[in-house]
């Protein structure tokens, strides 16, 4: 082997793990997209929806959560017919005698209500 071609060969070898080095040093360059990039592609063909609608559903989800279903007064499932109106809210009753203790004492059965917390 003649000098010229050893050292094509030791030059071709130090570039070559000189290039697998960067390349295991950098890594995969994959960028990872922005959070405006990832939300405007999960947007695309997002227009047809009623979003409006959707909130609203969403809305009489949260009141059903806080629904009174119980009475205050007796701990017993209401009946829708029979309630008071308190600080602008509806309060609902078991049994019409229930009505009567309620507005003689609100304070003492607010705290058991849903739609007084907050």
């Amino acid at each position: 082997m003649n000098g010229k071609m050893k050292q094509f060969k030791i030059m071709f070898m130090v570039v070559s793990l000189l290039l697998v080095g960067l390349i295991m040093v950098n890594g995969c360059n994959k960028e990872e997209p922005t959070p405006a990039e990832t939300v405007t592609s999960q947007m695309q063909g997002h227009e047809g929806h009623d979003h409006a609608a959707m909130m609203e559903e969403s809305a009489g989800a949260v009141v059903a959560a806080i629904e009174q279903t119980k009475c205050p007064v007796m701990d017993s499932p209401i009946d829708k017919a029979l309630f008071v109106e308190y600080k602008g809210k509806k309060v609902y009753f078991c049994c019409p005698g229930c009505e009567d203790k309620f507005t003689a004492e609100p304070a003492k059965y607010v705290a058991k209500l849903p739609q007084f917390k907050q």
